[in-house]
């Protein structure tokens, strides 16, 4: 059996397990006119595009619900429309941002499925690139990304909301 490692996602690990109130940052970080401080690079009616504060890679996405719910299954028909959408805006985006090889794209729905916030949906977009997994994360117990959060955030927010590339939902 191969192993993923990804040691660097402890951080993540060790401070939502000392997480003691029943908030979701998901239904929280909207009701905020602080995008820039929540990573939230877009905004349509029924979902948002936020940052993962922890990211695989730059350019890790979410595409996430407005409303509370726990599995794809439990979206409205215009919910779940709009996120495929967003997937696919999301796709455009990245490739014409970081020029990515590939992309993981996937819901982890549950806590047992690897869900860090299992009670609210939300599908991940993450750039691939050839050679992206490196030495570093096994030998070094480090992930290496080449790039601020901040520098990100303001890549994507410009690009998803810019008027060449507007959402015709």
């Amino acid at each position: 059996m191969d192993v993923l490692w990804a040691p660097w996602r402890s951080k993540y690990i060790l401070e939502a397990s000392k997480k003691k109130d029943d908030t979701c940052i998901f239904c929280e970080f909207p009701k905020s006119n602080n995008d820039k401080g929540h990573l939230i690079v877009f905004r349509a009616k029924y979902n948002f595009v936020i940052l993962n504060a922890y990211p695989y890679n730059p350019g890790h996405i979410m595409v996430v619900p407005y409303r509370h719910v726990s599995s794809l299954e439990l979206l409205s028909e215009e919910e779940s429309s709009e996120m495929f959408f967003i997937i696919k805006r999301s796709l455009k985006v990245l490739r014409k941002v970081y020029s990515p090889d590939g992309f993981n794209i996937g819901a982890n729905i549950g806590r047992v499925a690897g869900a860090g916030i299992d009670q609210h949906v939300h599908v991940h977009i993450v750039p691939r690139w050839n050679g992206d997994a490196n030495f570093m994360p096994v030998i070094g117990n480090i992930k290496v990304l080449p790039e601020l959060l901040e520098d990100t955030y303001n890549k994507l927010y410009v690009e998803f909301n810019s008027k060449d590339e507007a959402f015709d939902l």
